[in-house]
């Protein structure tokens, strides 16, 4: 390419000549590739809003309720205890996109990732239902403030507010819980002040996100497109125009009837720019990989309806990788591929195994600090300690009692002796442990205590016993 050709590169592609926002007005997509996406969009638009409010063993599916440390990933309950596996699912989740970046380029932001689905599948779609396609949305931000204007915009205004709200709640269900949100609905939007705050700052992200700053989350905000220039290679599949096919030893060139392309030395680009109109961020396709594409595949539909008009092959703007492209080289499973799948199996097994050897009941036993031991009649050592049961089951565990495994002792509980851990809640309290010191070898003692729901053991948790030196 030239100095000229390669000037686009010099700003993002919704940025005019002056600086200013160019405002995109992208044509209405159509074809197989949308078609898919659209079953897609719909499958993962149901499993966001349901997913709130279905319950596995009384659990919620998904809940990231930050205020309170309760987290629920996929009806698995999470307590602070639990943010190493929490930490391991991110670092999981980094990865498998990487993984899919290296091989398949940006198409989690073109067929899962929300703010696509959203602006494309939601907003947009409104957005042409009230104010036609590209060339009558064009037409209608030309044309002065009348009443066809003004009704459109505060039909479609009004529209996407309904939706932002909606969204907001849905958020709001995430953060919460479900059944919290519908409390709160029954009760009143005033009776909880605070909430109804949150889910109107929430409403307004959202309607500045979705209204306004559209395509920029994806372009500016989003760090995903930046991290492209890192992971892709030539190796890459990535929606490509095929450049060897389209432009030819001359060139691309208008399309003309019964003229023989081939012999002129002219590419099949017809140079329709339909591809540049359809893309939601507006750029050209053909000037290469772009950190605004979103592989959304709009363009690839669209180039294929006008090769089939001109009776020239499909194709054209494909999924390929460069390497295809230039050397008709097949995919390959690259050893960089095979390096972030083998860290991508290794982690999953380690949380798998994890999982599998977390326990339902979780305990803490730390001495009080600031409190040394007490010597008591009979050679009795005492230390007072603070306990912590965390339930993580939907169910209570009844009759719940200490006993010393590692040594010959006794347990006291403070106030009472056995006591219930309700379901998903924690129980707290104080406790002495009392052993003889002819018992204990050092002054500070390891010691094990055994956790039990009647005389079943549910948990083993270890602290430090402290006795007097001069006695040892």
């Amino acid at each position: 390419m030239s100095q000229d050709q390669e000037s686009f590169r010099d700003t993002i592609g919704t940025i005019n000549e002056e600086g200013n926002r160019a405002w995109v007005f992208p044509k209405k997509p159509s074809g197989k590739f949308w078609k898919y996406r659209t079953y897609v969009s719909y499958l993962l638009l149901s499993f966001l809003f349901l997913s709130p409010f279905i319950k596995i063993n009384g659990n919620q599916f998904l809940l990231f309720n930050v205020i309170d440390r309760r987290f629920n990933i996929f009806g698995f309950p999470f307590w602070p205890q639990d943010f190493h596996l929490v930490v391991i699912s991110m670092i999981i989740g980094v990865i498998f996109i990487a993984l899919f970046t290296v091989a398949f380029g940006r198409i989690f932001c073109g067929w899962i990732c929300p703010q696509t689905i959203f602006m494309e599948m939601v907003f947009r779609r409104i957005e042409f239902w009230i104010d036609g396609d590209r060339g009558a949305q064009i037409k209608l931000n030309r044309q002065p403030w009348n009443a066809e204007k003004i009704r459109k915009r505060i039909t479609k205004w009004f529209a996407f507010l309904i939706i932002s709200f909606l969204i907001a709640n849905v958020f709001l269900a995430y953060m919460i819980g479900s059944d919290r949100l519908l409390q709160y609905v029954g009760d009143g939007p005033l009776q909880h002040t605070s909430t109804l705050i949150s889910l109107l700052i929430f409403t307004a992200v959202f309607y500045f996100v979705f209204a306004w700053f559209r395509e920029q989350v994806c372009i500016i905000a989003c760090p995903y497109g930046r991290m492209q220039s890192v992971l892709l290679d030539e190796k890459s599949i990535v929606v490509a125009y095929d450049h060897v096919r389209g432009e030819g030893e001359e060139g691309r060139k208008k399309f003309r009837k019964n003229e023989d392309r081939e012999a002129l030395g002219h590419g099949d680009c017809i140079d329709c720019f339909q591809c540049v109109n359809v893309c939601p961020t507006g750029i050209d396709i053909r000037n290469g990989t772009q950190l605004e594409c979103v592989n959304c595949t709009a363009c690839i539909d669209e180039c294929d309806t006008i090769m089939e008009k001109v009776n020239l092959p499909k194709g054209l703007i494909r999924y390929a990788s460069e390497d295809e492209i230039t050397k008709k080289a097949k995919f390959k499973f690259t050893p960089r591929l095979k390096g972030y799948t083998a860290v991508l199996v290794i982690l999953t097994g380690l949380l798998i195994g994890m999982l599998f050897l977390r326990n339902d009941v979780e305990a803490t036993i730390l001495r009080l600090p600031g409190q040394l031991y007490e010597h008591k009649e009979g050679n009795i050592i005492s230390n007072v300690y603070t306990y912590k049961l965390v339930n993580k089951t939907t169910k209570d565990v009844s009759d719940v009692n200490f006993k010393l495994l590692s040594h010959k002792g006794t347990v006291k509980l403070v106030r009472h002796k056995d006591f219930i851990v309700a379901a998903q809640d924690l129980a707290e309290g104080t406790l002495f442990i009392e052993i003889n010191n002819a018992a204990i070898k050092t002054d500070k003692e390891k010691i094990q205590i055994g956790v039990y729901s009647s005389d079943v053991l549910i948990e083993t948790t270890s602290t430090t016993f402290l006795a007097p030196r001069s006695y040892r």
